[in-house]
């Protein structure tokens, strides 16, 4: 009998491992037109601090991504907690890496306001733990540009969730928020331009419960 259960566990561990590494087999190869410097938003809510990719429509910085960060520093939430926008300019690496879910530890520049645009230097060169992926999507082969709006849930914990825009062909634009009650709350809907005030886009989310907007964006989708 015992015999028996020993060979019955060792066909099951083999049979696990086969799986595992039949999805590591899977895995496409790393892109290295990915290397690249991915600025970053940060934001946090319920003393989680997530990571969102500054997208754009050209290669190597067409991904929208979402990742929640490890962060122990207690002044650097509250920094991120209580400033308007703080980007990051992390050291060049792949992306693809995040989009397969990896675990990375990046060195990043700490802006408060966006780097790109006279953001002021806060941190040089912090560790970033990038502990788990929440979203991505490829900025590949896109709707036309539209009045009809969509929107992708990532569901959090305690029904806590973030909507992200799918970014259309140009004109679009960018735009994450965080709702914590959500009601009637819709993911597609019409506006009155492809690319809407901010004021509309609160109108639109205002059954939703409590919203955070978190990213908005529409210069780099023009």
């Amino acid at each position: 009998m015992f015999k028996k259960i020993t060979v019955l566990v060792v066909l099951c561990l083999s049979v696990v491992c086969n799986i595992a590494t039949a999805e590591e087999a899977e895995l496409p190869p790393i892109n290295d037109q990915y290397n690249s410097v991915h600025g970053m938003v940060l934001f946090t809510k319920s003393s989680m601090v997530y990571a969102y990719n500054l997208s754009k429509y050209q290669l190597p910085n067409n991904v929208q991504l979402l990742y929640q960060l490890d962060i122990k520093d207690v002044a650097l939430l509250q920094m991120i907690r209580d400033a308007q926008l703080v980007t990051i300019k992390p050291e060049a690496f792949n992306i693809q890496r995040l989009v397969r879910g990896e675990e990375l530890t990046i060195n990043a520049d700490i802006y408060m306001g966006n780097y790109e645009r006279d953001g002021m230097l806060v941190h040089k060169s912090r560790p970033l733990i990038f502990a788990k992926k929440l979203y991505s999507r490829y900025l590949n082969d896109l709707d036309e540009s539209s009045n009809i709006q969509e929107y992708d849930v990532v569901d959090l914990n305690n029904n806590y969730k973030i909507y992200i825009h799918k970014i259309q062909q140009a004109p679009s634009y960018d735009h994450v928020l965080y709702i914590d009650v959500e009601a009637s709350c819709l993911s597609r809907f019409n506006t009155r331009s492809p690319v809407p005030k901010r004021s509309e886009l609160q109108y639109k989310f205002i059954n939703c419960g409590t919203m955070t907007p978190l990213y908005f964006e529409t210069q780099d989708f023009q």
